[in-house]
């Protein structure tokens, strides 16, 4: 992923703008950005275009909010400001001789938009540089991420371990796709340390989870998990939308593999569809960046060129997001209608210790259940003004949803219960609203009930 310099206006090849050297100035003429199709490209990118991983000038780590506004970025030969949007489907090469060689991993280069893109890159990059991941490959939606992370490193006759409490999507993919491909699952009470180790078993090769869960906001221990999973030969893969990768690191937690919807917090405006898997660059060359090339989930430039600019806002939103949450939790604990309130940030949360332990802050996620079951909270959610009935989450909008009778309706009561998810429970998506109005509405909202 690293950008060369094509010709100016008359014909001269322009000099570089970056700090890279003559030498590699001689490949740049051609005139191409340039990605790695397979490891052998990878290994040529990064000793031909190497990305700056610090601060130039002073050489010390840079914060998170300065990466998210740099980090990645590549620029043309019109040296713009904000980062170009490529928006092309293929990539034209000098001669046949160069587009075999790109082929076959000879001459590193973009091909074709469902293997890689300059934009895409550039997020790709860019998260990197938030999440500490060596490399990352983004798709077309959060379950694609999901899907393509579980699919890559099993095989027909190999086991799998998840936690029970799980998106619907998310379980659909662990209880019933991959068991037709061969591969068997377990779910345990992620919670349960002993739940893990007891499911292993000769062929599991892979544990999921996702910490905090959605909707019920259980949070599982990642470095214990990732432990036995190691003493397993296993490989960990996280979900870790609803943490954002502000408040937790998974893979210094010892995860293998985090994935996110960066439909969610990281766009957090509600405009586009995407998903990101982060991991060592190993991890990505042997299972997930050639199923990605093959199958074709690719995310969409433009949607990676929106997300890009929504990452340069990422730490400012999340921040007056789990703000407002902590303020909003706080008062729902104390109202007379709310039969159980779920927030990360309060010390009421039955993981509370290991909270601490291990997330950098609170969600901007609550889950609370109100009086009255399903009829309870349909009245809540019908009177609400500000919040909308939405279910989507880690949006500038705050949003509520009845997850019973929508993520999680094409489960069985039982199973539901086994969750955690009753017909009571509400989750709320806090935005960026001021937290007196969304108070105000709340309170107006209960009163129905």
């Amino acid at each position: 992923m690293g950008a060369c310099t094509p010709a100016e206006p008359g014909g001269q090849p322009a000099r570089p703008r970056t700090g890279i050297t003559d030498q590699n100035h001689k490949i740049r003429q051609k005139g191409h950005l340039f990605f790695f199709t397979n490891g052998r490209d990878a290994r040529m990118l990064r000793a031909n275009f190497p990305f700056p991983k610090a601060n130039p000038v002073s050489q010390k780590p840079r914060h998170v909010e300065t990466e998210l506004v740099h980090a990645g970025t590549l620029r043309s030969q019109f040296a713009e400001t904000s980062e170009a949007l490529f928006l092309t489907q293929g990539h034209v090469y000098d001669s046949a001789e160069q587009c075999e060689k790109r082929f076959v991993g000879e001459d590193p280069g973009f091909i074709y938009a469902r293997f890689s893109n300059p934009t895409v890159a550039m997020l790709e990059k860019r998260l990197c540089a938030l999440e500490g991941a060596e490399a990352a490959r983004c798709t077309a939606t959060g379950m694609a991420a999901v899907t393509a992370a579980l699919m890559g490193p099993v095989r027909a006759g190999d086991h799998v371990v998840a936690a029970q409490a799980l998106f619907g999507s998310c379980r659909y993919v662990v209880e019933e796709h991959l068991p037709r491909y061969g591969v068997e699952s377990t779910l345990v009470d992620g919670k349960d340390l002993d739940a893990w180790r007891k499911a292993v078993r000769p062929n599991t090769k892979v544990f999921f989870l996702e910490s905090p869960s959605n909707p019920t906001l259980e949070v599982i221990d990642i470095a214990a998990v990732a432990k036995i999973a190691k003493e397993a030969g296993a490989i960990l893969i996280v979900d870790n939308v609803f943490a954002t990768p502000l408040w937790q690191k998974p893979l210094e937690l010892g995860a293998d593999c985090v994935v996110y919807s960066t439909t969610k917090h990281i766009d957090g405006q509600g405009r586009c569809l995407g998903g990101a898997i982060l991991a060592s660059e190993k991890f990505i060359n042997d299972h997930v960046h050639t199923l990605l090339r093959q199958t074709g989930p690719a995310l969409s430039p433009f949607n990676a060129w929106v997300m890009l600019k929504a990452l340069e806002t990422l730490p400012l939103r999340i921040r007056r997001q789990t703000e407002s949450a902590a303020v909003l939790a706080d008062w729902l604990a104390g109202q007379p209608k709310v039969k159980k309130l779920i927030y990360c940030g309060r010390k009421d949360h039955p993981q509370a210790e290991i909270i601490a332990k291990q997330m950098g802050g609170p969600t901007t996620l609550i889950a609370l259940e109100v009086q009255g079951d399903k009829a309870g909270a349909y009245r809540f959610l019908n009177a609400l003004k500000i919040f909308r009935i939405s279910n989507n989450l880690g949006d500038a909008k705050s949003l509520a949803v009845h997850p019973a009778t929508t993520t999680h309706q094409r489960f069985t009561p039982e199973v539901r219960a086994s969750m955690g998810v009753s017909e009571g429970m509400v989750r709320l998506s806090v935005g960026l609203e001021h937290p007196d109005d969304l108070i105000a509405d709340l309170e107006n909202a209960l009163a129905q009930v």
